[in-house]
This record gives structure tokens, C-alpha cells and sequence, in this order.
């Protein structure tokens, strides 16, 4: 194998990104979702959690059906499922993943931190905070995926993708 071949292959393969949150229920299951299929063949996405959930919030997998996404039938995972993967870029969407998220080597690491929709305690209000959430992670989604990620270092995927939530 000569360095172009290596080099091409690893042009080819997928950005893994990782999103972390404390309950992996509703805000890295929705940027995971998301990430996953605006990013269909340059994005692997997964998602976990410091404290994991029972099961996805209804609201979650409601709001993301309305947008034409099925999420059916996911469980939320700890992250130590998956801290042994490579992961290019690691996402925490909430402060406390953000405190809790272990070193992954290799891994550019930034957060996006947003409120939790399933802190609210009305259907009515719980579904406009789902909405709002899945509005906000997906133009970041879009803003991240509008770049050439695949050809940054980890620096540069970094620094970028924290200018994406500071101008969001």
C-alpha cells in the first residue's frame, strides 16, 4: 500500500462524530439523528450519556417523526459504550456531559450547550421546547456540514465548529 492509497482511504471514511449529553434521551439523541442523516455518507454519528436515560423521550422521537426522521425503538447508551471508539469530533450539548466528558485521544472536543427541552412539564410546552431544540441543532448541523470538515485537523474542526454555536 503506498501513502496515496493510505491517504485516499482515509480521505473516504466517514467523520465520526460523537454527542454526548447527561441522559442521552433528547438533545444528542436529536443532533445524533440529525448528523446522521443530513451527513448520509460523510457523518457516523452516535450518541450517549454520563447518566443514560430508560428509554428516548417520546417528545424526541415525535419531533423528530414530524421532520421525517424516523428514530423508533433507540436506547440511550453510557458513554462507556462507546469512549473506546475514534471519534474526529466530540459534541457535548449539555454542561454537565461537557463536565463529565472523558478524554477521548484524537478527538476535537466542543460544546454546544442548549437548555433541555424535557425539563418542561406540559405536552404543549414540551413539544415548542423540542421544536425549538431540534431548530437549533439542526442549522448548526447544517452550518457544520456546509464545510469541509472531512479535509480539517482536529484544530481546525474544532475552532469551527465552536464559531458555529457562538454564532447560533
Amino acid at each position: 500500500m503506498t501513502m496515496t492509497d493510505i491517504n485516499n482511504s482515509t480521505m473516504s471514511r466517514p467523520l465520526s462524530v460523537l454527542v454526548l449529553c447527561t441522559g442521552n434521551s433528547a438533545r444528542s439523541q436529536i443532533a445524533e439523528a440529525l448528523l446522521q442523516t443530513r451527513g448520509a455518507g460523510r457523518i457516523a454519528a452516535s450518541s450517549a450519556g454520563s447518566h443514560p436515560a430508560a428509554r428516548v423521550n417520546p417528545y424526541a422521537v415525535e419531533t423528530l417523526r414530524a421532520h421525517g426522521i424516523p428514530w423508533e425503538g433507540r436506547t440511550p447508551q453510557h458513554i462507556d459504550a462507546v469512549a473506546g471508539a475514534h471519534h474526529d469530533l466530540v459534541i457535548t450539548v449539555c454542561d454537565n456531559a461537557r463536565d463529565a466528558c472523558p478524554f477521548l485521544p484524537g478527538a476535537a472536543t466542543v460544546h454546544w450547550g442548549m437548555p433541555d427541552p424535557a425539563e418542561e412539564t406540559t405536552p404543549e410546552a414540551a413539544r415548542l421546547a423540542f421544536e425549538e431544540t431540534f431548530d437549533a441543532l439542526e442549522g448548526r448541523v447544517n452550518a457544520l456540514l456546509a464545510l469541509p470538515v472531512e479535509s480539517f485537523d482536529s484544530a481546525t474542526l474544532a475552532e469551527q465548529a465552536r464559531r458555529i454555536h457562538e454564532s447560533s
